[in-house]
């Protein structure tokens, strides 16, 4: 087992990307504690606890930073320690530049950029002090290559790529790396609103001709979580199956 008795936050984890990262950190030891604002992930983190799988839910925004506090000190009161934070958790609210409103900015900047911020700086406090701690956030590969329609979403996956490089700096000294993940395109809940024609359409520009599906990325997720990556630092992990840039 790679994460045998780690203790790992999954935000975003009720569903998608987040709920495959949660299944599979528990499957290989991990207990895994699912933050998420959704109805489902108490329904989800029973069914994987009938499993015999240490996965427990709190329902919250990742833009609250008083419940952020609040599930973290219940983390450590009984557990004592977070050895894993994944930032997962986004949302997208699309449209061009000229008709996009400034509520659609600020709302996927609370949640994309804040809420990473917000997560990263109260978990790493507890970091620093065991000495140890692996986090991994959420970028995307349109925040290296841009996306029409996405000014919003692009700003805040290409700004996890500039924080992650920093608390790499920062953190490391303290054995905490710093890492992020650049997906591709994977079928999840949020894709499922794309029209099928125009995912079809999407497919050309795929080397691998298909879409990923979430437990690709949650095998990204595990290998920077892992002892394994310990001397990984500051990256961006891209995980495409090799979509033109």
């Amino acid at each position: 087992m790679r994460l045998k008795n780690k203790i790992a936050i999954i935000t975003g984890g009720a569903a998608g990307i987040g709920a495959a990262t949660a299944e599979l950190f528990a499957q290989e030891g991990a207990t895994v504690f699912i933050w998420d604002q959704s109805d489902l992930g108490e329904a989800f983190a029973a069914s994987l606890r009938s499993k015999q799988l240490a996965v427990y839910f709190t329902k919250l925004s990742v833009t609250d930073k008083l419940a952020i506090e609040s599930a973290v000190n219940d983390i450590i009161k009984t557990h004592s320690r977070i050895d894993i934070l994944i930032n997962n958790a986004g949302i997208t609210k699309d449209k061009t530049l000229l008709k996009m409103q400034e509520e659609e900015w600020d709302k996927v900047l609370a949640v994309n950029l804040t809420g990473v911020f917000n997560c990263t700086q109260i978990v790493a406090q507890h970091m620093k002090n065991q000495q140890y701690g692996r986090i991994v956030s959420a970028s995307s590969n349109v925040g290296l290559r841009g996306n029409y329609g996405q000014t919003n979403y692009v700003a805040t996956k290409s700004a996890i790529i500039g924080m992650s490089k920093v608390w790499a700096l920062e953190l490391g000294r303290f054995g905490i790396t710093a890492n992020c993940i650049a997906p591709g395109f994977i079928e999840t809940q949020m894709t499922d609103a794309i029209p099928e024609e125009l995912k079809q359409k999407m497919i050309p520009m795929i080397p691998n001709g298909h879409w990923g599906k979430p437990i690709d990325i949650a095998y990204g997720y595990l290998y920077l979580a892992s002892d394994e990556a310990s001397f990984v630092n500051g990256i961006c992990l891209t995980i495409d199956g090799g979509t033109a840039r």
